[in-house]
């Protein structure tokens, strides 16, 4: 059987990954190990291949996702008669590492019959993709594959850096390194051409992500999710906190009718839970965002189905979502310790405090005030009512979505300063009425919404775009709610039973989502 590996570069240095991988070199390259269970388990995804398989690892690290498919095809009654493996690494330091595991392959292979070969590069693979897919003159042959794995590095792109200007170059706008790396694969890949990867989950919301949402629901057909329900548990030993999904898609024009959606805990040898559901209840094809939803289980569907039942924009309730217009850090000459002459409060998420704003908050770290001038004008708010949610949820917070009202009655001030972490529900510009307010602030804290939002944001943040894009209860049901609590941060049981019982009665007799 063919056995030929072919380097650019002839690896020198032998070390342990731990040891060439240290925290500063991981985050400087945003690159992550993958774990050999989790490499295991995204090999399992792949269809059986016929004769030929032409395999593309970019960003390949040590090789342990090359190995796994390989040992993957290897177990099959059904092998390939070749396996052409085409690898991107840009770290000379991990070569040695990767040589070894190559040379594993080819054993393998050897035993099972399947001729194997491998090229790898030692080059920044956007650098190479991209001159690929530009036809440049000096760039090496187009390549195209038939199958690809990734674990593609994490870090975000400045809009002034090189990767930036190379994606641009070929028509793909992205904010981040891995979404990148998925764009151009899906366009190296031929049709039919399958795919499997694991990326953080940030890419199914928010308005960064859209343009990459959009190309990569265009040109590849989502046929898996899997989700894991720790955000530490993929990567435990590299600290990594983003919640992450694995995906298997398929390059074709058109989606599949259903997906397989499956979770477990990210521990080694968990239970694997999975349903199949309408791709339809994934992506909506009206969404004019196009969020990726993630309903696991019999209680996010029920969420779905709550959810969904509603039907009221923000823009037909009269209301507007802004994120706080003061960065502290562009602000901070202007910024007080406390209150004093020609100064307005400044709200931060630290003065949350059962379901109204608590304000100054003594021995803070924060500032209380901020200056009041014609510099600052504009960053302020005139007095009244306003519904506030923490744009970054901590792994502590119960809920994801976690929303306050700040009451001028009870603090007095005729403008005040919502700091840049804090989005805020305004009506053009202004405050809203108390009641309406705590009827839309107890909704925003219900269980129901909670387990819905979880589904498509897969990350600490809470942008106003999110917001903007689920729907809302009529005008007269969150008034109806606001006049039978006092408090937005009732008793959970009991905030969820009212918003329950008020918005989703047509669900009655059915598991009440938020159980």
């Amino acid at each position: 059987m063919q056995a030929n590996i072919l380097w650019q570069h002839e690896p020198q240095i032998l070390a342990e990954p731990e040891k060439i991988l240290g925290p500063g070199r991981r985050h400087e390259l945003g690159q992550f190990l993958t774990p050999d269970p989790i490499a295991e388990f995204m090999a399992s995804l792949f269809c059986d291949f016929d004769r030929d398989v032409n395999l593309l690892d970019a960003g390949a690290g040590a090789g342990a996702l090359s190995v796994a498919f390989v040992r993957h095809c290897c177990r099959q009654g059904r092998r390939p008669k070749r396996i052409s493996l085409t690898a991107f690494e840009v770290d000379p330091l991990m070569l040695p590492l990767l040589r070894t595991n190559l040379e594993q392959c080819t054993r393998l292979c050897r035993a099972a019959g399947i001729a194997f070969s491998a090229l790898v590069f030692n080059e920044d693979f956007i650098k190479s993709a991209t001159a690929m897919l530009g036809g440049d003159l000096f760039a090496a042959s187009r390549l195209s594959f038939n199958a690809a794995i990734v674990n593609p590095p994490y870090r975000k792109i400045r809009s002034d850096s090189t990767e930036r200007r190379l994606l641009r170059q070929v028509g793909i706008e992205t904010s981040n390194l891995y979404t990148g790396f998925v764009a151009l694969i899906g366009r190296l890949l031929i049709d039919g051409g399958e795919l499997v990867g694991i990326t953080p989950r940030s890419f199914c919301n928010g308005p960064y992500f859209k343009p990459f949402r959009a190309e990569f629901l265009h040109t590849m057909a989502l046929r898996r999710l899997h989700v894991f329900e720790s955000r530490s548990a993929a990567f435990e030993q590299d600290r990594v906190l983003q919640e992450n999904v694995v995906f298997h898609a398929v390059k074709a024009a058109l989606p599949p009718a259903c997906v397989i959606i499956s979770s477990s805990s990210g521990e080694p040898g968990a239970a694997i839970n999975e349903c199949q559901v309408k791709y339809t209840s994934v992506v909506d094809p009206a969404d004019p965002e196009l969020f990726i939803h993630l309903a696991i289980n019999g209680s996010q569907a029920l969420a779905r189905a709550a959810m969904t039942s509603l039907s009221t924009s923000l823009s037909e309730l009269g209301l507007t979502v802004s994120t706080g217009r003061v960065v502290d850090f562009r602000a901070k000459e202007y910024l007080r310790a406390q209150s004093g002459r020609h100064t307005a409060p400044l709200v931060y998420p630290c003065h949350f405090n059962g379901g109204f704003v608590h304000w100054p908050r003594e021995k803070s770290r924060k500032p209380n005030a901020i200056v009041c001038n014609a510099t600052t004008r504009e960053l302020l708010v005139p007095a009244g009512v306003y519904v506030l949610v923490k744009r970054f949820s901590p792994k502590e917070e119960r809920r994801r979505i976690v929303a306050c009202i700040w009451d001028s009655a009870k603090i007095p001030a005729p403008l005040i300063g919502f700091e840049n972490h804090l989005n805020y529900f305004h009506i053009s510009g202004g405050g809203l009425p108390m009641t309406l307010a705590r009827g839309l602030a107890a909704f925003l804290n219900s269980k129901t919404l909670d387990i819905y939002f979880r589904q498509f944001n897969g990350h600490t943040q809470v942008n106003a775009t999110d917001l903007r894009s689920i729907k809302y209860p009529t005008g007269e049901q969150l008034e109806r709610i606001g006049n039978t609590i006092h408090s937005p941060s009732a008793a959970p049981n009991d905030l969820d039973e009212l918003v329950e019982k008020e918005l989703f009665k047509r669900l009655s007799g059915q598991a009440k989502p938020y159980r």
